[in-house]
């Protein structure tokens, strides 16, 4: 090398001071064609890179060269890792040793620290700067919003019962609970919320092909409710409901109905137990009488009883009116009225109402009709209705159906009653014509 050459060297590193001599050397944007003047004019007309000869030393940064006693400079001396551009250890004077990273954004070289050596890891440092590199290189490019982590099923459920579940009636929440309990959470309890789909409902399905039919309709729309919730809550994406489209299973209708013989013995064992159990058999004559509810008796409350008619502030439609026969108010005037108690029937505490369920399996066997549910009393009640002319609107009136369709189950027991009458009519049109006796 030249004087002139080694002189102008020289120049260039007085020039940039200790930002060469710490940091690397100034090279061209451009490549020179051999002898073109190296010098120049501002730092813009070139990069900064580290510098294997002058002041910065190269070699792979890890745990083994930080913990290495180097000897003391008597100057600030950096160390470049080769793999990792821009990552750096600083070698002060003091013998004190940092981890850094340099990068450039928007033309512009920024350091930042990253820790002491004895407090921050080779790797963990490694991963900073690496981090902060790949930041730096994405700035401005377009980034897939974060999704927040939906929660498991499990812990979700306790959310959704305080925000949601008050909104149920009573009666409403224990069957939904014992829903959750017993048929979801034990196949979706351990599941993200976000990670039930469609083929993970259509297995609990299939698993509750065999008995399980029932409780799989009843819990069915309870979980639907519980993830369309989930999605207003942002949990998972909207439109995402996996219970959409799942379809119950078929189970033929349980329509039963007394028949004359059979409602004659049902009177005659009411009779023979209303000795020992007089609420129970002043209950079932009840519904046998109005076609009501079982919860809409048993739960009665005197302040409701306004005869000749029951005003119920609440039943699974809202507010109904059930009107009583004459047999019916009787019964309720000669039912004791227990002082501070509300219940008509209410149990030995009086603070509740009286249980029919468990006496009445009893019964019904003894009566020889153990098939006969308390809620076929009511579909009786409709049949005996239907079979005496009463339009179908007028018997949704008297059961207290919300909806014109729920009567509507009944229209085929009309069939009889309508073929009578087109008979009457034909017989005697043909009378007048004629053509009959």
């Amino acid at each position: 090398m030249g004087k002139n050459a080694a002189k102008s060297i020289a120049d260039a590193l007085e020039m940039w001071g200790s930002l060469v001599a710490a940091e690397g050397l100034l090279v061209p944007e451009k490549r020179l064609e051999s002898g073109a003047h190296t010098g120049f004019e501002t730092p813009g007309d070139g990069h900064l890179v580290p510098d294997p000869i002058l002041g910065g030393k190269r070699a792979y940064l890890d745990g083994n060269l930080a913990r290495r006693k180097l000897p003391i400079a008597n100057s600030d001396a950096v160390v470049w890792d080769t793999d990792l551009p821009g990552f750096g250890l600083r070698l002060r004077a003091s013998g004190r040793h940092t981890w850094f990273v340099r990068i450039r954004h928007r033309d512009k070289h920024k350091r930042f620290h990253l820790g002491r050596v004895e407090d921050v890891d080779a790797v963990i440092a490694r991963a900073r700067a690496r981090r902060m590199l790949a930041e730096v290189a994405l700035d401005g490019l377009p980034r897939p919003v974060a999704q927040k982590l939906a929660p498991f099923f499990s812990i979700y459920v306790e959310e959704f019962w305080r925000d949601y579940a008050h909104h149920w009636k009573a009666s409403t929440q224990l069957r939904n609970r014992n829903a959750v309990r017993n048929d979801i959470l034990p196949h979706f309890g351990g599941m993200r919320l976000d990670d039930i789909t469609r083929p993970d409902i259509a297995r609990w399905r299939d698993a509750c092909a065999e008995g399980k039919e029932a409780r799989f309709n009843r819990a069915l729309p309870v979980l639907a409710a519980m993830l369309k919730y989930a999605e207003q809550l942002g949990h998972i994406r909207k439109g995402a409901n996996p219970c959409r489209g799942t379809s119950r299973f078929k189970r033929k209708a349980m329509e039963r109905f007394l028949s004359p013989q059979e409602y004659r013995r049902l009177g005659r064992c009411l009779a023979a137990a209303e000795d020992e159990f007089p609420e129970h058999v002043a209950i079932v004559r009840l519904l046998l009488y109005t076609g009501a509810r079982k919860e809409e008796i048993a739960a009665l409350r005197w302040n409701w009883v306004q005869l000749p008619r029951l005003l119920l502030p609440d039943s699974k439609t809202g507010a109904k009116t059930i009107w009583l026969c004459k047999q019916a108010a009787e019964i309720l005037e000669s039912q004791p009225h227990r002082p501070g108690v509300p219940y008509v029937f209410p149990n030995s505490r009086g603070d509740g109402s009286i249980s029919v369920d468990p006496w009445w399996y009893k019964f019904r066997r003894h009566c020889a009709l153990p098939d006969l549910r308390i809620h076929d009393l009511r579909h009786s009640y409709a049949s005996i209705a239907i079979s005496h002319n009463v339009a179908l609107a007028t018997v949704g009136k008297l059961l207290g159906h919300e909806l014109p369709e729920t009567t509507a189950k009944y229209a085929h027991l009309a069939d009889d009653t309508i073929a009578e009458a087109a008979s009457r009519v034909s017989g005697g049109l043909a009378r007048a014509i004629g053509l009959g006796a």
